[in-house]
């Protein structure tokens, strides 16, 4: 991924986020854990602004891991969680939307999720406990840092019932907790998707060097025997991004419209040409 689309991602992502937060969770006292959920508790509590807790908070989260974590990540950190902060407060001063507390966790939930997942496609990190998740398997590597994550957002979300002394109130950041945690694995599974295409073909060779030459997708030529026609074909096989596989198809039909095509989906490619989002 080119620098230029890696920022658009982080700043789409931060923002999503920073509108999760700003419009749907801290107005009605959802706590989802994290930073984000910290924040919130500190606003209603001792009235300071979600934003500028949240950058306060990533900050001396990033200063004791300054030792044990990398340039590369404090750099994406900083500049995620600065552009976070900066969305968060701005969304705080925006109508809120919903205080129905069904709807502010669900559409808060999903938004923050997806907003989390294009970050993390576009090689950024938005702070939070992810940071002292990294701290803590530098020195303990054995702990999965989901469950570690899972453990330590349960505690700022029971930290919130000590706050707001609100049962339901937990619920409710559970709840959160579970939607964005789909969220995010259901926008990094969706960018992941491509298409793998198999063409039955007796013009292999033409077909074949017309893709190289017109597409940046390379083609993989294959002889193999048609059983029920028991006749000599080629068979090709590409991977390809799905906003491709239509231009590809027509390209195909045009020089052999006989042929026999076949895509599939395609869950995670590396390699030349793809980027595995994770």
């Amino acid at each position: 991924m080119s620098k230029y689309k890696a920022f658009l991602f982080t700043l789409l992502g931060t923002m999503t986020t920073g509108f999760a937060i700003g419009s749907f969770l801290t107005p009605n006292k959802i706590v989802g854990g994290g930073v984000s959920g910290i924040s919130t508790i500190l606003f209603h509590t001792w009235n300071i602004k979600p934003g500028i807790s949240f950058f306060i908070l990533n900050i001396l989260f990033l200063l004791m891991g300054l030792s044990m974590l990398g340039r590369q990540f404090i750099f994406k950190t900083l500049l995620g969680t600065a552009l976070l902060s900066l969305f968060t407060e701005i969304f705080c001063y925006f109508p809120v939307y919903t205080e129905n507390l069904i709807l502010a966790p669900i559409f808060g939930g999903v938004l923050y999720g997806l907003g989390i997942g294009i970050s993390f496609a576009a090689g950024a990190s938005t702070g939070g406990t992810d940071i002292i998740g990294r701290i803590i398997q530098t020195k303990y590597s054995f702990v999965p840092i989901g469950k570690m994550l899972l453990f330590v957002d349960g505690i700022i979300i029971v930290i919130s019932f000590i706050a707001f002394k609100n049962i339901e109130l937990i619920l409710y950041g559970i709840l959160t907790l579970f939607i964005s945690a789909y969220s995010i694995d259901y926008i990094i599974s969706k960018l992941n998707v491509s298409r793998i295409v198999f063409v039955i073909t007796d013009k292999g060779d033409e077909i074949s060097k017309v893709l190289v030459s017109t597409s940046p997708r390379g083609v993989t030529l294959l002889d193999v025997k048609g059983v029920y026609t028991n006749s000599e074909k080629k068979m090709l096989f590409c991977a390809l991004k799905e906003s491709e596989a239509e231009e590809l198809q027509n390209k195909i039909l045009s020089l052999d419209e006989n042929a026999f095509i076949v895509f599939s989906e395609a869950q995670r490619i590396k390699g030349n040409g793809f980027y595995l989002y994770k």
